[in-house]
């Protein structure tokens, strides 16, 4: 798992695409931007996923 958290992800990407909406980025930094936006989107779905899976575990757990 990526070593950045999820709350620092999130914050980042609301950033990347505030800055996109704004058009305060130009086109020159657009290409890299919408990438990094890409990769802290996957970052924050696989916490999510993993978080989900953990509740999962400890919900089966005591119920059993």
């Amino acid at each position: 798992m990526d070593k950045i958290k999820y709350t620092d992800a999130i914050i980042e990407l609301e950033e990347l695409v505030a800055g996109i909406e704004n058009n305060e980025t130009d086109v020159d930094e657009l290409t890299k931007k919408v990438k990094r936006a890409s990769e802290l989107i996957k970052i924050c779905k696989e916490k999510l996923h993993f978080t989900e899976e953990e509740v999962n575990k400890i919900l089966k757990d005591i119920n059993a």
